[in-house]
């Protein structure tokens, strides 16, 4: 559709619903999607990355006749895609030349935006909501509590400041160099991750067919095994000194030690909960983190989330253990009893089989991670700064200010 606006490098202030062709989001087959071979993607919020990219990791496909039969959902090239509820609405991603699929769709939890082509360049319009300015205006028109979200109405309170064509595309190839950088720091950040899991599996094998032969030991002789507690109502007893460590305090940061937490509870919320000692290991044992483990660096009560191995064994050395545990989530969430979500009770844990290995073994593998971390370290502040300059770019190009 052609636009009745003239643009120029004065830059004009437009809602975001007057420059887009299409918002529109898409569907699943009646019953949901079912586990098959041959079919078409179809993408949900899990598929979009932080970098505005893809992770296909965990494809999901929906048949070839429904795909066909879609009257909206499906991806073009050049499409912006928006998660559109959940935890994390706003997250957007950018289909470029480099999208591996010819025939892909969207779910219900995704929007797809299409700019017209006379106002807005396409990747102009996805660093525009990928920014933080983008990402508050987004925000703003969350609604709802439990699952809340944005819908199409969204873009009728989303202010766009748009210059030229060409200024946009100068742009866009200025903010795609400093994007470059932050591929690169995750991309190597990836590669360490990786490296670590191949050297586990090269020093210990499968930890679940126990390849290397090793003496398996039942859990429950190698540690005391407790399971955390939550005060209720919860309200009552924060704004203490006690640290108060829930899921979330171990799905950010650090990937071995939890060194912190956002909330503290009340001394006499003491009695309806946990409190571990330094140096405990704790294991996330049910909904969507089952499978993780942390070591404590602090002294704290468990949210009911977590099962808590205390006293461990001369046999094991922690960080061996945690990165066994890390490595087969898969496995835990296949033996979590059938529920309104996966939940391993300390039964199950307490008669998990853990091979092991030598203790020199152990030990020289621990020294490896510790090491990688430390690399880790350097990187994630490397990160931070190209964060900040890209982040800073952002904001500059948006507001008029960026030269180019």
């Amino acid at each position: 559709m052609k636009s009745n606006y003239i643009l120029n490098d004065e830059w004009t202030k437009i809602k975001l619903s007057e420059i887009i062709d299409t918002i529109e989001n898409g569907n699943r087959p009646k019953g949901g999607i079912k586990d098959i071979n041959e079919g078409i993607p179809s993408l949900g919020g899990e598929h979009l990355t932080k970098l505005g990219g893809f992770n296909f990791k965990k494809l999901r496909l929906v048949p070839q006749e429904y795909y066909d039969s879609l009257k909206r959902g499906k991806i073009k090239q050049n499409d912006v895609l928006v998660v559109k509820d959940g935890a994390t609405t706003g997250k957007v991603s950018f289909v470029d030349n480099d999208f591996p699929f010819q025939e892909a769709a969207v779910n219900e939890h995704v929007f797809i935006l299409r700019g017209k082509k006379d106002l807005v360049y396409p990747k102009f319009l996805f660093y525009h909501i990928f920014s933080p300015f983008g990402q508050l205006q987004v925000m703003a028109n969350f609604r709802g509590a439990a699952i809340g979200g944005i819908n199409t109405q969204f873009v009728k309170n989303y202010y766009i400041n748009l210059p030229s064509l060409e200024t946009q595309e100068k742009i866009v190839k200025i903010l795609e160099k400093a994007e470059k950088l932050k591929e690169w720091r995750a991309e190597a950040d990836e590669l360490a991750d990786d490296y670590l899991e191949s050297i586990f599996y090269d020093m210990f094998g499968d930890p679940i067919n126990n390849q290397k032969g090793y003496e398996k030991i039942k859990l429950e002789k190698l540690s005391k095994i407790r399971r955390g507690g939550s005060p209720r109502p919860i309200k009552n007893y924060l704004g203490g000194n006690v640290p108060w460590i829930k899921i979330g305090d171990g799905t950010k940061g650090d990937e071995i030690y939890i060194e912190d937490t956002k909330e503290k509870i009340t001394e006499d919320g003491l009695s309806k909960t946990v409190l571990l000692k330094k140096g405990s290991l704790i294991f996330a044992n049910c909904g969507v983190s089952l499978g993780f483990a942390r070591i404590l660096k602090i002294e704290g009560c468990i949210h009911d989330g977590w099962l808590a191995l205390e006293d461990i064994d001369p046999k094991l050395n922690k960080i061996y253990l945690l990165k066994l545990i890390n490595s087969i989530s898969d496995y835990f969430r296949k033996s979590a009893p059938d529920g309104t979500q996966p939940n391993l009770n300390t039964k199950i844990m307490k008669n998990f089989e853990i091979p092991v290995p030598p203790i020199t073994l152990q030990n020289q593998f621990a020294q490896i991670v510790q090491k990688t971390e430390t690399l880790k370290t350097h990187q994630s502040k490397s990160k931070q700064e190209i964060d900040n300059l890209f982040n800073t770019l952002m904001q500059k190009a948006f507001k008029g200010e960026l030269v180019c």
